[in-house]
């Protein structure tokens, strides 16, 4: 069965934020496209490439339609090009509540407008993709550190952290949580006494945003504090064509 696929993300008000999505999902139409036959198909709320991709977007928040409008519309955008099966990817990287909650009750609510007419799938959130971890350890490539932590976010919903602590494990890193206070600047003090001098910091976030720059700000205020102490900041994961990989992969489990 051929299916178009729209691609979930949290939403902001950055500009930056927004121009990532239309860039990351313009690029996963691009891999879709160059796929071999195995039906895949489409066309979406971004440019149409062939009558063989059909991607779109779709913002939990920060839109003026709830998601389960956005998905209706999407829908009805994908039966004109006769699909009728709707996979939902949701770019997050946590399994936190907008992953576990949100996102299922506006697919129910969007697949309930629908009826018969549509097949709504959600599809492995991005987080889940082991893949991640060989973005994240080319960065550490790319810096000269002798000891890690891996910033996340964090969320509040039980469990939701522990995919953060296994990665950490991977990476040979230490987990730290920006929605907790000062838990980067208690990782960080702990490297120091453990005598590390060189600390690398991953920020576990898709793109540049209030929040990395917050992050940003905050580490160069750990840096005059711990003065003897390289602190080395990564960029965010970015809009980039190795993830536009990972996204396509869970869209075609």
């Amino acid at each position: 069965m051929l299916s178009a696929y729209l691609l979930v993300f949290h939403g902001s008000r950055d500009r930056r934020y927004q121009v990532a999505v239309e860039q990351l999902t313009q690029l996963v139409c691009d891999v879709q496209m160059h796929r071999p036959a195995s039906g895949r198909s489409g066309s979406g709320n971004l440019a149409t490439h062939s009558a063989e991709t059909f991607v779109g977007m779709g913002l939990l928040e920060l839109h003026p339609l709830p998601l389960h409008e956005q998905i209706r519309e999407f829908a009805e955008r994908s039966f004109a090009a006769g699909i009728h099966s709707i996979q939902v990817v949701p770019v997050f990287l946590l399994p936190g509540v907008h992953v576990m909650e949100d996102i299922p009750a506006e697919v129910a609510r969007a697949q309930q407008a629908l009826g018969s007419q549509a097949k709504i799938e959600i599809k492995p959130y991005l987080g889940k993709h082991p893949g991640l971890t060989g973005l994240l350890s080319a960065q550490q490539a790319n810096m000269a550190a002798d000891a890690w932590i891996l910033l996340s976010h964090g969320s509040r919903r039980a469990g939701a952290n522990q995919p953060i602590e296994d990665m950490a494990i991977k990476l040979g890193a230490v987990p730290a949580y920006w929605s907790v206070r000062s838990s980067l600047e208690k990782q960080v003090e702990a490297l120091v006494n453990a005598g590390h001098r060189r600390i690398g910091i991953l920020p576990y976030f898709l793109f540049a945003g209030a929040i990395t720059d917050a992050i940003s700000q905050y580490v160069s205020e750990l840096s005059q504090r711990f003065s003897a102490v390289e602190l080395q900041l990564a960029e965010p994961l970015g809009a980039g064509i190795a993830l536009a990989r990972l996204i396509s992969d869970l869209a075609g489990e």
